[in-house]
C-alpha cells in the first residue's frame, strides 16, 4: 500500500494537473486548423517543445496514450506516431521535473518486458516514470497479435491483475541496498538482496529477478483509466491516479465517492488514489472568442470520421444512417466487449440531451466523451475549482483541443489564475513524479519493517 507521508499537520490539499499530449490536438479536426502542426507528429523536437511548455507551467506530468492498431480512419485524421516509452525517454533528456506517463497494455505485452522498460525509464528520468495500465479495447488490436477476437472483458482484467502482480514482484526483486560496489573484495552486488520473482500463475510464469536494479521511485506511478465495474475495482486495488471521463458534476461526484470507498474497502486510504477527470479547455480572451474557436473546429470536422469513431464507441455500425436522425437502438453495456464505460457515457449523453448523430459527433469532437469547456481563463479556472472543492476531482487531465497553442494558452493563462487562487503550486517542491502527486515511495517487500 502506498500512502502519503505522515506528519504533525495535514498539508493543504493541492490540485494536480496532467497534460495529455495527442499529436495535433484532441479535437478530431485539430489537424485541419491553421494553428496546429500535423506535419510534426513524428518530429521529436515538437514533443520536446510541448513537454518543456508543460514543465514551464509546473504541471505534474505529461501523458501519452497508445493503441496497438490505427485508432480510426487515418484518411481523415492525423493518427499514428511514436511508441510512448521510446518518446518519453527522449523527453526525459530535455526536462528536469515533469512526470512522464506512458500507456502500456497488459493484454498484448509480457510483465518482464514491461517492468524492465518502466524501471529503465525511471532511472533515465531520475524518478519521473508513470504507467497508464490498460487492457486494450478493440478487435483491431487483437488481430494484430494473432487473435481473431478480443479476449473477453472480465478475462482481460483477470490477466491485468496477475500482470501487475508479477511486475510488482520484479520491481521489488532488487532491494534498495543490493548494489554494494565493494571494489576491494570484488563484490558488485549482494545476491542475498536480489530475489527471483518465482511466479507461476494462470497467465504468466516468470522465474528470475529483473535485470534492472530498483529504480529511484521503487516502481512507476500506477495510473488507470477504465470506469467500468471491473475497471473501478482494479483502480481501487492498485491505481494511484485515475484518468476518468464524466460530463456533469453530479456524475463526477458519484464516481469520486464510489472509487474512494472502494479503495478504503481494499485497506487503502482515500488519498492513496487521485481522481483526474479529463477536460478539453477551449480558451479565448472572451467567452465569445472561445465559442467562435469551438464553432470553427466543429465546422472543420469530417462527418465520416466522426461516424466511424462513434460506431467504435457504441459497438454499432452507424454507416449510412442519416446524420440528422437519432441513434438507433443500441446493445446493452453487458454485450459490449470494448470500452464499457465510454459506451455508457456516450449512450446516456445522447439520450439525455436528445442528440442527433450530427450533434453527437460535434459534442464528442473535442473530448471523445470528456467534458469540453469553452470560455475565458477565469471560466476554465472556475470549473476546475468547483470540481476540485466539491468532491469531484483531485486534479485534471488537460486535453488541449489544438496543439501547440492550446497547451501554451493553458499554461500562460489558466495556470496563473489557479495560482492566484492558491489552488496550484508556484514552484516544484519535489523531484519525482510520486512527490508531485504527494505519494510516498513504496517500501520494498523484502525490506525489514521500520522500527
Amino acid at each position: 500500500m502506498t500512502t502519503r507521508p505522515s506528519g504533525s499537520a495535514t498539508p493543504p490539499r493541492e490540485l494536480h494537473l496532467n497534460a495529455f499530449l495527442m499529436n495535433a490536438g484532441h479535437h478530431d479536426a485539430a489537424w485541419r486548423h491553421p494553428a496546429s502542426s500535423p506535419d510534426r507528429v513524428t518530429d521529436l523536437r515538437y514533443f520536446q517543445e510541448l513537454a518543456r511548455t508543460a514543465e514551464r507551467g509546473l504541471l505534474d506530468s505529461v501523458f501519452l496514450a497508445d493503441g496497438l492498431a490505427l485508432w480510426g480512419p487515418v484518411r481523415h485524421n492525423a493518427l499514428g506516431g511514436f511508441e510512448p516509452l521510446t518518446l518519453l525517454s527522449a523527453l526525459a533528456a530535455v526536462t528536469e521535473r515533469i512526470g512522464l506517463i506512458a500507456t502500456v497494455s497488459t493484454t498484448f505485452n509480457e510483465p518482464f518486458h514491461t517492468a524492465r522498460k518502466f524501471a529503465s525509464l525511471d532511472h533515465i528520468s531520475n524518478g519521473r516514470a508513470g504507467w497508464n495500465i490498460v487492457t486494450s479495447g478493440t478487435v483491431a488490436e487483437a488481430q494484430n497479435f494473432g487473435r481473431e477476437e478480443h479476449l473477453e472483458h472480465a478475462v482481460r482484467y483477470e490477466r491485468a491483475h496477475e500482470f501487475l502482480e508479477v511486475a510488482l514482484k520484479l520491481w521489488d526483486s532488487w532491494e534498495d541496498d543490493a548494489i554494494v560496489l565493494d571494489r576491494d573484495r570484488g563484490v558488485y552486488a549482494d545476491t542475498d538482496r536480489i530475489h527471483p520473482a518465482a511466479h507461476r500463475g494462470t497467465h504468466f510464469g516468470v522465474a528470475g529477478a529483473l535485470n534492472v536494479p530498483r529504480s529511484p521511485q521503487g516502481r512507476p506511478l500506477l495510473v488507470q483509466a477504465g470506469s467500468s465495474a471491473d475497471g473501478k475495482e482494479f483502480a481501487a486495488r492498485h491505481a494511484e491516479a485515475v484518468f476518468t471521463a464524466q460530463q456533469t458534476l453530479d456524475d463526477a461526484q458519484t464516481f469520486y465517492k464510489d472509487l474512494k470507498a472502494r479503495a478504503v474497502r481494499h485497506g487503502r486510504a482515500e488519498e492513496d488514489v487521485l481522481v483526474l477527470p479529463g477536460i478539453c479547455p477551449v480558451i479565448g480572451s472572451t467567452e465569445a472568442e472561445a465559442r467562435a474557436l469551438e464553432a470553427e473546429l466543429t465546422e472543420l470536422q469530417v462527418p465520416e470520421y466522426g461516424l466511424a469513431q462513434l460506431s467504435g464507441m457504441l459497438g454499432t455500425d452507424l454507416t449510412g444512417l442519416p446524420l440528422d436522425g437519432p441513434l438507433p437502438e443500441l446493445p446493452q453495456e453487458s454485450d459490449i466487449n470494448g470500452n464499457k464505460s465510454r459506451f455508457t457515457l456516450v449512450a446516456e449523453l445522447a439520450r439525455r440531451d436528445g442528440l442527433t448523430l450530427r450533434q453527437i459527433i460535434a459534442r464528442l469532437g473535442g473530448g471523445r466523451g470528456h467534458q469540453v469547456l469553452a470560455g475565458t481563463p477565469e471560466q476554465i479556472a472556475d470549473r476546475i475549482q468547483e470540481w476540485f472543492t466539491r468532491g469531484a476531482a483531485d486534479g485534471f487531465n488537460i486535453m488541449p483541443p489544438v496543439l501547440p497553442t492550446g497547451l501554451t494558452h493553458f499554461v500562460d493563462q489558466v495556470v496563473p489564475e489557479l495560482q492566484r487562487r492558491r489552488l496550484f503550486r508556484t514552484e516544484y517542491t519535489g523531484t519525482t513524479l510520486r512527490e508531485h502527486y504527494g505519494l510516498a515511495r513504496p517500501a520494498n517487500r523484502y525490506a525489514a519493517p521500520a522500527s
